[in-house]
């Protein structure tokens, strides 16, 4: 295990949006990983954010239960106590809340009676974190030498699929911990993932895959600060220029909340951007890094 790894720290409201650019580059290059701060989020609505979804995971399963996730939204649990541990079973243990567009009429929402103003402050975090996601991805067009405009212009962004995702990890399981994370280790599918966390450590990363064993490095969570990362579908686009990089998160020996938002696309529209090539003289293949 390595020392606590020492991320970028991309300024979303830095005049010099080439510097910046760049400096989104090296990060995506290097890490898949970086901060982003003055995301205009506002730090009172993050921790209100934590503070509600803290409010809803320590209801009863039951009540829980109803808003069990249908259409992709809603509650989801995986407990590793649920699990065979004698067939060494590795698995998670967490559970989570999807919210989606909340345009589109498909998310379920505890009652205002048992939760007041918990659907109001879900929806506007959702469309504050959307709006500085798609700021940023207009900086990453110009990380990639095109203009800032290009993911609008290819249909990245008419009606992108965006979804919130809370999440509770419940603390150290005892018994149960031996091959059991909060999150076991994935990348993931979409363009960027917005992270913030109650502070709580757990999340890790490996930068190389490949190599055995593998080396993981503590990603600490840095106050007033998103944890961003590219996906799968990003790392696809730039012909593997960019990293979607491995990451886990550890059991935590004390309960852990985090909010993260993964914008994506499906269907036919993912596959037509897709399709929109960057030019090959602009984006060149990582050594080593199939395409």
């Amino acid at each position: 295990m390595l020392d606590a790894l020492q991320l970028p720290v991309v300024d979303l409201s830095s005049p010099d949006r080439f510097s910046t650019a760049n400096s989104i580059r090296q990060a995506c290059t290097d890490h898949g990983f970086f901060y982003l701060v003055n995301h205009g989020v506002d730090e009172e609505l993050i921790h209100k954010v934590l503070e509600q979804s803290s409010n809803f995971f320590t209801f009863p399963i039951e009540e829980k239960m109803k808003l069990v996730k249908k259409n992709h939204r809603g509650y989801t649990s995986l407990y590793a106590e649920k699990l065979d541990t004698s067939l060494s079973t590795k698995g998670d243990s967490k559970e989570s809340f999807y919210v989606g567009p909340p345009e589109d009429g498909l998310n379920q929402w505890p009652s205002e009676e048992d939760l007041p103003s918990w659907r109001s402050t879900m929806e506007t975090y959702y469309q504050k974190v959307l709006s500085a996601a798609t700021k940023l991805l207009s900086l990453i067009a110009l990380s990639l030498k095109l203009d800032e405009d290009f993911f609008r212009k290819v249909g990245a962004l008419n009606e992108p699929f965006a979804s919130l995702r809370l999440l509770h990890y419940p603390g150290d399981l005892d018994s149960y911990s031996e091959g059991i994370y909060g999150a076991s280790a994935h990348s993931d599918y979409g363009l960027i993932t917005l992270l913030v966390t109650d502070g709580v450590p757990g999340l890790q990363i490996c930068r190389d895959r490949s190599k055995q064993p593998r080396v993981w490095e503590d990603v600490p969570s840095m106050k007033g600060a998103f944890i961003v990362n590219i996906g799968d579908t990003m790392e696809r686009w730039t012909n593997c220029l960019f990293r979607s990089t491995l990451h886990r998160v550890l059991l935590p020996r004390q309960e852990r909340y985090s909010q993260r938002l993964c914008r994506g696309m499906f269907g036919k529209l993912l596959q037509r951007c897709l399709s929109a090539k960057i030019p090959t003289h602009k984006v060149h293949r990582l050594p080593g890094r199939a395409p």
